[in-house]
């Protein structure tokens, strides 16, 4: 029986044979957002039950980046009494490094990427996302990760607003339904990410550098 969990796949028939245009390598990033094992392991109470099936996609996605030498970075999601604010009094349960789930998932390696810890929804306050990001020349950022309607969609939010072409893929999120899901991602194609899958991604990565 097909779950709700990976439904969108089916869903989102809009996006059936859609390319992603003028995509170029040159200044192209890959941000994979908080999957930490709070979300993916079926042990927390925070579990995304998406989560885990995102694994392998978000992995061959980055291996693919890194085929191509583009950077990918992952961002870990920590708060302290002191930095959390509302974060601590909307979930009370924040997420601390003393927790072992607070770990980013161990299939992802990220010994050769760049790890930011961040505390916040959004990946750019308070971090140094935005200054590596320049240092590194990149214009368009790729945002998976979780969840689609919190960190993910503030994230692609303060990317586009300081300047960078936002693409977050429907198949590379995931939050705690579907109405959520879709939500989040009708918002973000009127005027902030383009709607894409990652497939049409990886083919023009491929066929980018191909030539």
């Amino acid at each position: 029986m097909l779950r709700e969990k990976y439904r969108h796949r089916i869903d989102l028939q809009y996006l059936k044979n859609r390319g992603v245009k003028d995509l170029e390598t040159e200044g192209l990033a890959l941000l994979v957002l908080d999957m930490q094992d709070f979300f993916i392991s079926p042990e927390s109470h925070a579990f995304v039950p998406s989560a885990p099936d995102l694994v392998p996609v978000i992995i061959e996605l980055a291996e693919e980046f890194e085929m191509h030498d583009l950077p990918v970075v992952y961002t870990r999601h920590l708060n302290t009494e002191e930095n959390s604010r509302m974060m601590g009094r909307w979930w009370r349960d924040t997420i601390v490094g003393e927790n072992p789930l607070s770990k980013i998932h161990s299939m992802f390696d990220t010994s050769w990427a760049g790890v930011i810890e961040k505390s916040q929804y959004d990946a750019f306050y308070n971090t140094s996302l935005d200054e590596l990001l320049h240092q590194l020349g990149v214009k368009t950022v790729v945002i998976t990760g979780v969840l689609t309607n919190l960190c993910c969609e503030t994230t692609a939010r303060s990317a586009f607003v300081r300047g960078y072409r936002v693409l977050m893929p429907v198949d590379g999120t995931a939050t705690m339904n579907m109405e959520l899901h879709r939500a989040t991602t009708a918002n973000l194609a009127h005027g902030f990410s383009e709607p894409v899958s990652i497939s049409p991604i990886i083919k023009s990565i491929r066929g980018m550098n191909a030539h």
